[in-house]
């Protein structure tokens, strides 16, 4: 009974310590460390400790056991107590919680580790070697499309390949051509990217606008690999009528065949009539200019896109020589009109023999 009335008594004290600190307004987490050594002290079921704190079992008996040890100042941050490591098992189960995260965030973990086991480690690379036996590293991020469609870019692809099949012996023979086709937006500070330096030396390109901009269409010769380029102020329906007449003026009494995205102004009124008044009511198998688009949010399929990437890498490259927008710009065109550019991609649009 002596015993019962001591450990009642005991109970009581420590419930009013953790009751005094949790109202001083301490940190969150600190706080959060309290309410569930009382809980547990005051035989709450883990069950409820764990779900009213979003908590796992570990975490509880973690920190009541420091409490018990340390008492207050062993839950609050900072305490430099007996060094904490992590179980194989503790190690598995957050192995495990890392594995079922759709993104990951190196604070959150401390956070997650703190929380749930009390361990905060001094380096950095405690925590790197958690992520990495979850197989997970540092990466750079890529955007995607959610309205991209594997399905229609294959369908597309397959049209695409069938029209190059059927007007092989014209495409061979020169008197088809056919472009691929987009348009490019340079911008001043595309010459910037990783570069190599002295380390205590900032690497800097004079970019007097980061408002500047050129717009570019390009237009890739399936069978000659030839690349050819013009300057306009915008992508618009004038400007795209005025390339298509160029293109027709470097392969004259050609018939052309256009393949591109679906831009609106690709598929505008004006461009529409301009059709109209070139084909001329002809049947579609001799039309002089025959109009075909890559399946929408997937500009991965235009070999073009790599040649504006390769671009841009060469002005990366020669960034020391670009002392303004007009230097940018005249190398830009340099590397990329009338030059020879040969992709893997444009294999995908070779038909099997």
């Amino acid at each position: 009974m002596k015993n019962f009335l001591l450990e009642q008594q005991q109970k009581a004290q420590e419930i009013a310590i953790l009751n005094e600190f949790i109202n001083s307004n301490p940190d969150a987490r600190e706080c959060k460390r309290a309410l569930a050594v009382k809980m547990a002290i005051e035989n709450e079921a883990y069950s409820k400790i764990t779900k009213l704190l979003n908590v796992c079992k570990s975490y509880v008996t973690t920190w009541k056991q420091k409490f018990e040890a340390e008492g207050i100042e062993g839950i609050k941050l900072g305490y430099q107590g007996g060094k904490s490591y992590l179980t194989s098992v503790q190690q598995q189960e957050i192995i495990n919680w890392l594995q079922t995260r759709d993104y990951w965030n190196l604070d959150e973990l401390v956070t997650y580790l703190d929380e749930n086991y009390g361990v905060i480690y001094q380096s950095k690379q405690s925590y790197y070697d958690l992520l990495s036996l979850a197989g997970i590293s540092w990466k750079k991020s890529q955007k995607t499309n959610p309205k991209h469609n594997p399905e229609l870019v294959k369908k597309k692809r397959e049209e695409i390949l069938e029209f190059i099949s059927q007007n092989q012996a014209e495409i061979e023979s020169g008197d088809l051509v056919i472009f691929f086709i987009d348009e490019c937006h340079l911008h001043g500070d595309d010459v910037c990217g990783y570069t190599w330096g002295q380390k205590k030396i900032r690497i800097e390109i004079p970019i007097k606008n980061i408002k500047d901009r050129q717009t570019y269409y390009g237009a890739l010769d399936y069978q000659t690999k030839e690349f050819i380029v013009c300057e306009y102020d915008q992508g618009n329906s004038e400007n795209t009528i005025d390339f298509i007449k160029h293109l027709q003026s470097q392969r004259p009494g050609k018939r052309i065949a256009l393949i591109w995205d679906g831009a609106k102004y690709h598929q505008s009124a004006e461009m529409k009539e301009f059709l109209s008044s070139v084909n001329d009511d002809k049947e579609p198998e001799k039309w002089l200019i025959h109009c075909i688009l890559f399946a929408p949010n997937a500009p991965e399929q235009n070999p073009v896109e790599d040649v504006w990437l390769q671009a841009k890498n060469f002005l990366r490259k020669f960034w020391h020589l670009c002392k303004s927008f007009s230097i940018i710009k005249w190398l830009f065109k340099f590397f990329t009109n009338h030059q020879t550019f040969d992709f893997p991609k444009l294999l995908h649009y070779v038909p099997c023999s």
